[in-house]
């Protein structure tokens, strides 16, 4: 499996013989290039113009956009709701879980809150955690090393956080590397992972954003 990060929450994953997975593309009111990809599914976590952009990718056959059990190509996604209740208001998000054969990964879209036991049960195992960590309105550094605790994943990559060019206010991935207790750590363009060997413990992967100059 390859995964591709392209900034803020959008991902790009890619499996010989499955469907292609786009996560949340984003408008140009971000600040960051629009990417222009190929996939044949797109899921959005909840919608906002930095995460519900679907006309950025070409060829999508199946949009989902919330909780539910599907199977497109041989990937079963699961959309799970991660509501938090603010005041009076209800901040919709959904987190989506795509399994590939012996691989799972699981998206977290704007999650702001630590989910109780019953929703990490729902998650299951889960090999690569796609996590906010920027603060915002996702998880801040502390409540993100947390949900890792959590969640227990192989591997975590940092999303949502602040970048340059970025139109939004976000903490720094420094904050939630810190928390995790990681001094030192390499970037690589694509995480490249297979189904047949885990580490013991979490390990944290950093994503260089695949940023598309504008045309």
């Amino acid at each position: 499996m390859d995964i591709n990060w392209y900034g803020h929450s959008c991902f790009r994953i890619t499996e010989r013989n499955r469907v292609t997975v786009v996560t949340d593309p984003f408008s140009e009111t971000i600040g960051l290039p629009v990417p222009r990809l190929k996939g044949d599914v797109v899921t959005i976590s909840h919608d906002e113009p930095g995460h519900n952009n679907t006309e950025v990718v070409k060829g999508a056959s199946h949009i989902f956009t919330g909780p539910g059990e599907y199977e497109v190509g041989g990937v079963f996604i699961t959309g799970i709701e991660l509501h938090q209740i603010e005041g009076q208001l209800a901040r919709w998000n959904i987190a989506f879980r795509f399994e590939y054969d012996n691989l799972t990964v699981l998206h977290l879209g704007d999650l702001a809150h630590i989910p109780d036991q019953s929703t990490i049960e729902k998650f299951g195992e889960v090999n690569v955690l796609l996590l906010p960590v920027g603060g915002g309105m996702g998880l801040h550094a502390s409540q993100a090393a947390e949900v890792v605790g959590l969640i227990e994943p192989s591997y975590v990559i940092p999303m949502h956080y602040g970048m340059p060019g970025l139109a939004l206010d976000l903490e720094p991935v420094d904050k939630f590397l810190k928390a995790m207790g990681i001094t030192t750590v390499s970037e690589t363009d694509v995480f490249k992972v297979s189904g047949s060997e885990f580490p013991e413990q979490t390990q944290v992967v950093m994503l260089k954003p695949q940023l598309q100059p504008q045309t």
